[in-house]
């Protein structure tokens, strides 16, 4: 009898999931010149194609050129050639199973250093204690400037179509722009984008018509969500439930709940909830309260590494399993379930008692892990978190040097 797990997902848009793994998006900071996907993200994705997974989710890829959630963010803008986009849906199709794109706007979490904007529905800063200063403060947004966002929103994704991805997923979670909005807390605008929950959801929805308008029927749709934000009087899973609501009309296909942000990482395995499971599947808990009233499919990430925990998930009625981090140290893990073998090491959290870089270094292991499965590697899951750390600081250095001349180039071209 065939596993739940390997089971084909049929969903609203025709597109077919060959099973219920998904590699979840990681943020892999691999653009190289002009802020596009070269060789290294192709033969990253490659790999992961050949590990048996039904679905690949990219990492974030940018909307507006002048947002970005780190130098080395790849745009997907009105402006950006193609061809580098083709090469890696077509590597990460290659196994035969489906590629769909990120697409997100940072908002307000723009790092302090970066050239660009900085962005939110209100002028409230990122607060992280000490690190606070690490982001820029941002301004609020006019009227004009969320609009022209909802219509960045669609030229991504139609030019992702163009390019062979199957489908996008909005990111509206991890405290990024439309997370922002959603937010009590974050957003205090008293227009028809703030107050009440159908005015904060209002940018994601528009945005939501937008891209459906813009691709064919048959490409998928999806949103990343957070269950909760893990914060006093913010997104909580009620918001969730009601959201997931008002997406249901508008032709999605799937929606990923995960949690957190920069000031709460639930996330990176560290919830300041006790709602969470502390070391596998996350978001169970408030997962499978929203599967009970769903009219879309649900997909759950955060923290799976073991094919028991995973079919525990299907069980519960979640349609798509999703993991980042296993993924990352073990490419293959879906084939190795599927001959019944499980990963031979897994990444240790990083348990430093300050939270916000704590979660730092447990991207920075991540990316580090990405870099050397792009190179057809080993990864070694025990590096340490502060050599990681020190070794991606580096390379962002370097990515910020190419970016803010890219960048001051690309304003002079558009006349901006």
């Amino acid at each position: 009898m065939t596993s739940e797990l390997f089971a084909p997902l049929a969903l609203r848009s025709g597109q077919v999931l060959g099973n219920r793994i998904a590699k979840a998006a990681m943020e892999e900071s691999m653009a190289g010149d002009g802020q596009l996907p070269d060789a290294p993200l192709p033969a990253l994705y490659r790999r992961w194609a050949e590990g048996g997974a039904g679905l690949l989710i990219t990492g974030n890829v940018m909307v507006h050129a002048e947002a970005l959630t780190g130098p080395a963010g790849v745009v997907l803008d009105e402006h950006a050639p193609l061809e580098p986009f083709a090469a890696w849906a077509e590597a990460a199709k290659s196994g035969g199973g489906a590629v769909w794109m990120q697409i997100n706007h940072p908002g307000r979490q723009v790092a302090s250093g970066m050239p660009g904007v900085v962005w939110g529905p209100s002028d409230l800063a990122v607060s992280l204690g000490r690190h606070s200063s690490r982001f820029g403060r941002p301004t609020a947004m006019t009227e004009r400037q969320i609009e022209d966002t909802v219509t960045r929103y669609a030229v991504t994704a139609r030019r992702a179509e163009e390019a062979g991805f199957d489908g996008v997923e909005i990111h509206a979670a991890h405290g990024y722009l439309l997370s922002q909005f959603l937010s009590p807390l974050v957003n205090t605008r008293t227009d028809r984008w703030g107050g009440p929950l159908e005015n904060r959801a209002r940018m994601l929805l528009d945005i939501v018509r937008a891209v459906r308008g813009a691709v064919s029927p048959s490409f998928a749709v999806a949103v990343k969500l957070n269950s909760a934000d893990f914060q006093r009087g913010g997104f909580d899973a009620d918001d969730a439930r009601q959201v997931i609501g008002m997406l249901a009309p508008l032709g999605v296909d799937l929606v990923e709940l995960s949690g957190g942000s920069y000031e709460s990482p639930a996330m990176t395995g560290r919830p300041a909830d006790d709602r969470t499971q502390a070391r596998e599947a996350y978001f169970l808990d408030l997962a499978q309260d929203l599967v009970e009233t769903s009219p879309i499919p649900l997909m759950l990430t955060g923290g799976i590494t073991r094919r028991d925990t995973a079919e525990r998930v299907i069980g519960s009625g979640v349609a798509v399993v999703g993991m980042g981090t296993a993924l990352a140290v073990t490419p293959d893990l879906p084939a190795r379930w599927r001959d019944g073998r499980e990963a031979e090491s897994r990444m240790e959290p990083v348990t430093w008692s300050d939270k916000a870089l704590a979660s730092a270094a447990s991207m920075a292991k991540v990316r580090h892990a990405m870099r050397r499965v792009a190179r057809g590697g080993r990864v070694r899951p025990g590096t340490h978190p502060a050599l990681a750390l020190v070794c991606e600081q580096r390379q962002q250095r370097r990515a910020l040097r190419r970016y803010r001349t890219w960048l001051s180039a690309e304003r002079g071209a558009t006349g901006n």
